[in-house]
């Protein structure tokens, strides 16, 4: 059986949106700040990495296992960060990595969009 196009780009749009968090969290500043403790910077970044590979996980079962449940979790995890990116703004205003991470979750946002339209409704199991 053929995966319909909507999943499909479900699965395009929120891979890639994965990519720009990794390349996000690869190029992050570390330096320790007034802020920011070594810990809280280790810790961020173990967090994060455990996160991803979580999240790719849930993209590749939600694809191809046609399961139904990690929409909802990935939904989730987006309504989050969406929450918290007005609090990021208003702190650090519209810095580079700011951008980045506002084009993954729009990114994220259309996928999801996708994974519950079109012909993508009859693909997942309940």
């Amino acid at each position: 059986m053929s995966v319909p196009k909507n999943v499909w780009w479900f699965e395009v749009l929120l891979y890639a949106s994965l990519l720009l968090d990794a390349l996000n969290v690869a190029f992050l500043d570390r330096t320790p700040g007034s802020g920011a403790t070594e810990q809280m910077i280790a810790r961020n970044t173990i967090s994060s990495l455990v996160l991803l590979p979580l999240l790719f996980w849930f993209i590749w079962l939600a694809a191809h296992r046609r399961k139904s449940w990690p929409r909802f979790a990935l939904s989730a995890v987006l309504g989050l960060s969406m929450i918290a990116l007005p609090q990021v703004i208003g702190e650090r205003g519209l810095e580079f990595d700011v951008v980045v991470e506002m084009v993954s979750e729009t990114l994220a946002a259309c996928g999801l969009y996708l994974s519950f339209t079109g012909d993508a409704k009859g693909w997942f199991d309940a």
